[in-house]
Parts: C-alpha cells; structure tokens; sequence
C-alpha cells in the first residue's frame, strides 16, 4: 500500500499551523496528492478543475465577497455609520433587536440567505451599531466595541438559527423528520415547522433581552 499521498495532510496541517495562504495550502496538498498517488500533472489539473465545473453552483455564492470587498474599500461602512449617527432615538439595543426580528422572520419564510456575516453584518450591521453605541454612550473603549461586533454576529446566528426551522422546506427539518420517523414518530415536515414557532419565540424574547442588558452595561461602561 502506497502512503506517499497522505504526506497531503501533513501539508494541510502545517499551512494551516504556518498561517499561509489556505487557498495555496489546500490546492498545494492537492496536487501533491496526486502526483505522490502516480498521477501527472495534467492530471490532477483536470480532475481540479472537473471537480469545480461539477460544483460551479455552489462556487458563484463565492461572488458576493469581492462586490462586498469593493463597496467597503469605497465606503460602505461609512455611510453605514452615517446613517445611524443621523437616526434620532437609534440605540444599539433596538437596532439589533430589530435584526433579530427581521432575520428570524426572514429566514422563516426560507430568506436564510438574505442576512449572513459577510454580506450584512460585516459591512453593514456590525457598523451600525458600534455608530449607534458611541452616539447613545459617548466614546467605548477598544474591548467594548470589539463586544459589540461579537453581538452583531450573535445576533445574525440566533436570528438564523430559530427562524429557519419555521419553513418547512430546509434540510434541518427533514433531518429532523428522518430521525423521528427512524424512532417510530411519523411527523409531516410541516407539523415539525409548527412547532418551532414557540422555540423562535422563545430565542426573540431571550436574546432580545440580552441585547438590552448589554446596551445598558455599555453605558456603565463607557462612564
């Protein structure tokens, strides 16, 4: 048995270790891979590149990062910001409060996609309500501000999480079906939706107020 090919891991491992490029690191031990495996190049270029053709559905999400990339480099953030800065009456708390309301609720009618990390809370929730948090307390200090993006992102994941299950049509439910039916419990994907609609409520309520108790301990905070 040939174990030269494993020596793809090792490089996985220490490229990862090394902080190097991921993207060079993973086509790196692929490549190794194979030809270690007995392939030639050309080989493992077309197998490469046959795998990507297969997967190019999945790969165009991957778009969205550089049109997200050019609208921060031109200011996104910034008007983000501005805007807030303008809002009379916004607080952080309300603001991801509303958030968490309109992605639970989104993702509940199976608009998972709409929010996210890199398309919503980067470039835009996150500084909204950092904006929002220096207008209603003044001046935060470093470790503050990097809290409130760690909210930000929390919230995207609450809202997401317990929304989803509402629509009926998602993988987690029918995983959730599988298992069930598996144990003897017949449940229609829709019955299973149903009945996380008070676990949805339940995660609004709860992260909602914590959402609010932290806005009043940044007040503290920033005093």
């Amino acid at each position: 048995m040939n174990y030269w090919p494993l020596l793809g891991i090792a490089i996985v491992v220490i490229g990862f270790a090394l902080r190097f490029n991921p993207l060079l690191v993973v086509v790196g031990a692929a490549v190794a891979t194979g030809v270690l495996a007995g392939l030639d190049l050309v080989s493992v270029v077309e197998a490469l590149g046959s795998a990507f053709n297969d997967n190019r559905y999945i790969s165009v999400t991957w778009i969205i990062l550089p049109v997200i990339g050019l609208l921060e480099r031109y200011g996104l953030q910034e008007r983000a910001r501005a805007v807030i800065e303008n809002l009379r009456g916004a607080t952080m708390g309300k603001l991801l409060v509303f958030y968490l309301g309109f992605r639970q609720i989104t993702a509940a009618i199976g608009m998972k996609d709409i929010g996210g990390h890199p398309q919503a809370v980067r470039p835009l929730v996150a500084p909204m309500a950092e904006a929002a948090a220096v207008k209603t307390h003044g001046d935060l200090p470093e470790e503050e501000r990097e809290k409130v993006k760690a909210m930000s992102a929390a919230t995207d994941n609450v809202g997401l999480f317990f929304g989803e299950d509402i629509f009926f049509a998602i993988a987690s439910i029918l995983l959730i079906q599988g298992v069930l039916e598996g144990y003897g419990y017949k449940l229609t994907p829709l019955e299973l939706a149903v009945w996380a609609i008070p676990t949805a409520i339940c995660a609004f309520l709860i992260h909602g107020g914590r959402i609010l108790a932290f806005d009043k301990r940044l007040g503290r905070a920033a005093k």
